[in-house]
């Protein structure tokens, strides 16, 4: 059986528990037979700072890292984090967005501005052939905790992926702490609801 290569690049800020996502996306990989790489670089102030998290899947990987334009995937936590890494998406391929603002420093400070959502999502959608835009934060809220964004977000990304569903839980359940896996896997499951 041929295995497809499967490249993901994650970007978010600290906070938003990233590493945690690329480490349950690297199990699932892992688990599904595949060689598995990945390789988190974690901005100079971790919480805030900006956050990338390269993961790689195919029979076999030489090197963790994603060169540009091979991203079968790009996973933004946040818009402006989404935009600056436009630059990794293979024109086939497929973005998932969290609707989130989070200003940097430099926004903060006025020394300079967001770029507007609806100039964001132009420019998404003329890098890649889909883009999905889901309300992962609201989502995690509405669940009462908004550190469950991550699992959202996987949840929405494994609904365009082959893995089954019951081997994402299973991975969830052991990546949590054990008193938190009703509520990620709840997390999990609604973002499974937010891909048609």
């Amino acid at each position: 059986m041929t295995m497809n290569a499967q490249n993901f690049l994650i970007a978010g800020v600290g906070g938003q528990g990233t590493v945690i996502a690329s480490d349950i996306l690297s199990d699932v990989g892992s688990e599904s037979g595949y060689d598995v790489k990945k390789s988190d670089i974690l901005g100079l102030a971790v919480r805030g700072g900006s956050v990338v998290s390269h993961v790689r899947w195919a029979e076999r990987v030489h090197a963790p890292m994603i060169e540009e334009r091979i991203a079968h995937f790009l996973v933004g936590f946040e818009w402006l984090e989404t935009l600056r890494r436009l630059s990794y998406v293979n024109s086939k391929g497929t973005i998932v967005v969290n609707d989130c603002r989070l200003d940097p420093i430099t926004v903060g400070s006025g020394e300079a501005d967001y770029p507007g959502m609806e100039t964001i999502l132009t420019e998404l959608k003329k890098a890649a052939r889909k883009v999905y835009v889901i309300p992962g934060l609201q989502t995690a809220l509405d669940l009462g905790n908004a550190r469950t964004l991550n699992i959202v977000v996987m949840g929405a990304l494994s609904k365009l992926l082959e893995p089954p569903q019951s081997l994402w839980e299973e991975i969830v359940r052991k990546r949590v702490p054990k008193k938190l896996v009703d509520l990620n896997l709840d997390a999990f499951r609604k973002g499974r609801g937010l891909i048609e």
